[in-house]
């Protein structure tokens, strides 16, 4: 399978794996850049996958039913603009060359949910790819619009407990402007440091920096590290209750949100 990345809007990302043949599109805020590359690869749309109800991420399901070959999945517990068979955690389900595993990830929105997906012929050692919509960011993880910080922190364990080579292919090229916010969290970070290099000189050659792993996010991501001393310390200066890892990661969510 084949992804690409579809830019839309001022930063969003619309992920497409593809065979040759047929493509499964995630998080379809925009009807155009899809329609576009389906027809420029000469590809049948065989399925949506949604992760949550924004309208960056659902904007152009309507216009895109007509070109359906296949069903649209979103989350069981949040409202769709379209008819949609619902997902939730523990779910499994197969598509052209692909397996889907369903995990509910709420923190960004109440009933959120991320995708992992792998090759149903995978070659060995190949990475299952992860659509965490906007739960999990390269270094950073999604506002706290509807859930709680336990929810999040939960969420973001469950994604860190994945297999460490899975590609993380979240919905937002966030990732320079959440590195800085992490280096401010954890100054000592060689890992983030080298990271931060690597992503400054993709984004200048004009590539994205995505899709990062779940071992980078590990190492570099402190929305991942609030267990790390340095993380706690950091937090607590910025007026974490405890070092308890959701007091944490609510003082960081706030933090950044100003940042």
């Amino acid at each position: 399978m084949d992804l690409i990345a579809l830019p839309a809007f001022a930063d969003n990302l619309i992920w497409m794996l593809h065979d040759g043949a047929d493509a499964i599109v995630v998080d379809p805020g925009a009807a155009a850049p899809v329609a576009h590359a389906l027809r420029d690869k000469g590809l049948r749309l065989a399925a949506i996958l949604v992760t949550h109800h924004h309208a960056d991420h659902v904007g152009g399901l309507k216009e895109l039913l007509p070109l359906m070959q296949g069903p649209v999945f979103g989350p069981a517990h949040e409202a769709m603009p379209v008819a949609v068979r619902p997902v939730s955690q523990g779910m499994a389900f197969e598509l052209p060359g692909i397996r889907v595993e369903v995990l509910d990830v709420p923190g960004h929105t109440a009933g959120h949910v991320a995708y992992v997906v792998s090759e149903t012929a995978r070659e060995p050692g190949g990475a299952p790819w992860l659509f965490c919509g906007d739960t999990l960011f390269s270094g950073g993880c999604g506002r706290l619009f509807e859930g709680t910080p336990a929810q999040m922190r939960h969420s973001l364990d469950q994604l860190a407990a994945l297999p460490g080579e899975a590609r993380v292919c979240c919905a937002h090229e966030y990732t320079l402007s959440n590195l800085r916010f992490a280096r401010t969290v954890e100054p000592r970070n060689l890992a983030l440091a080298e990271y931060e290099t690597r992503c400054k000189a993709l984004r200048t050659e004009g590539a994205w920096t995505l899709p990062s792993t779940i071992a980078t996010e590990r190492a570099v991501n402190p929305f991942l590290r609030v267990r790390e001393p340095d993380v706690v310390a950091s937090a607590l200066e910025h007026g974490a209750a405890s070092a308890d890892p959701t007091d944490v990661l609510a003082a960081l969510r706030e933090w950044k949100n100003t940042f």
